[in-house]
């Protein structure tokens, strides 16, 4: 069996690709010629575009958008060849304003980009196991100055802990307001940052003390989930195939990412981790963690994670999530909501 085969099996995420949809304007005279026009292409294709004439009008020219980005224009039924190596995967959004007998008329399509990317199916090594507090139900999980950080969800019991990952000893934990639902955190310049889930707001905290400095709104309307950074940029997930990138000085959401494996839309993005230029993510509810490609969205790679089930005592209700990379160590602490226990693992290809 192929790895991509695979991985869509371990990642059950198989969004059926919507055929282009032709939204047609008020006047419907021309249409995106589907017989050039494809609704799926990869990134190495060429997307050429050509319109209808079946009423047989005396055109002038037609412009092309995408995305509402002009990309160049033509005369007459001359086509047009517009290069899809720098589009971000994902649907894109054609557009035809064509100009006719003193007169104009819109045409619209929509296709979809996937990646060209075969993931590799990775292995992993257990190098140490450790305690997990069966009441925490893990959200987001990393290290700072060689100590572990812990966000847990639910409502009256989320919080924020500092604690020895070898013996669960808690240096420090701050509890979240009733209100709030805990998820995602991510340290840099000296600042700890976590989301909430549905309340669209996050915390903005010192990293030494933990003292709250400042909470923020989101700038778009979406769920917090995952959080991680590279160093300049923080990242997070929304619960959809989307990973943001936010500008961590005034928290403005910027851009995303779409995540695809193959032709798979992967949605359910949640727990990040930015480790040696990649993003691991866990793919909620599913006992696998996708290596993408921050710059693409192309998952590059898959961890499945099903055999830790035979060492831990949980329900299947008791998921797969928390990653976090120590750079001491340069490995991977792994652990799921109310698990007992954490594994210390590397990758193995």
């Amino acid at each position: 069996m192929k790895n991509y085969n695979l991985l869509s099996i371990i990642l059950l995420a198989l969004t059926l690709s919507n055929c282009g949809d032709t939204k047609k304007g008020e006047n419907t005279l021309f249409t995106f010629d589907n017989a050039i026009v494809k609704t799926q292409y990869e990134p190495q294709d060429q997307l050429d575009l050509a319109i209808t004439n079946e009423k047989a009008k005396a055109i002038d020219s037609v412009i092309y958008y995408v995305n509402d980005k002009k990309i160049g224009s033509s005369k007459g039924l001359e086509r047009l060849t517009y290069s899809l190596e720098k589009q971000k995967l994902g649907y894109q959004y054609l557009k035809a304003l064509v100009y006719f007998d003193e007169d104009s008329s819109e045409a619209t399509f929509r296709i979809e980009l996937v990646s060209n990317i075969t993931p590799k199916l990775l292995k992993y090594k257990i190098i140490n196991t450790y305690p997990h507090d069966t009441k925490s139900f893990t959200e987001g999980l990393e290290f700072y100055k060689d100590t572990l950080y812990e966000s847990t969800g639910q409502k009256g019991t989320s919080y924020l802990r500092k604690y020895d990952y070898k013996t669960g000893k808690i240096y420090k934990q701050v509890d979240l307001d009733a209100k709030y639902f805990g998820e995602g955190i991510t340290f840099l310049n000296n600042k700890l940052y976590q989301l909430t889930w549905e309340e669209k707001t996050g915390f903005i905290y010192n990293a030494n003390t933990l003292k709250l400095e400042k909470s923020f709104a989101y700038t778009k309307d979406i769920e917090g989930w995952g959080m991680t950074n590279d160093g300049k940029n923080i990242y997070q997930s929304d619960g959809t195939e989307k990973i943001w990138t936010t500008n961590p000085d005034n928290q403005e959401m910027v851009d995303y990412i779409n995540v695809y494996s193959g032709k798979t839309k992967i949605k359910a993005i949640n727990e990040l981790e930015y480790i040696n230029g990649k993003f691991y993510a866990n793919v909620w509810q599913k006992d696998a963690i996708a290596v993408v490609n921050p710059s693409t969205g192309a998952v590059e790679g898959i961890l499945d994670m099903s055999g830790l089930r035979k060492l831990i005592s949980v329900t299947s209700e008791d998921v797969l999530n928390g990653i976090a990379y120590n750079p001491k160590t340069k490995t991977i602490f792994v652990t799921g909501k109310n698990w007992d226990k954490m594994f210390e693992i590397i990758v193995l290809e």
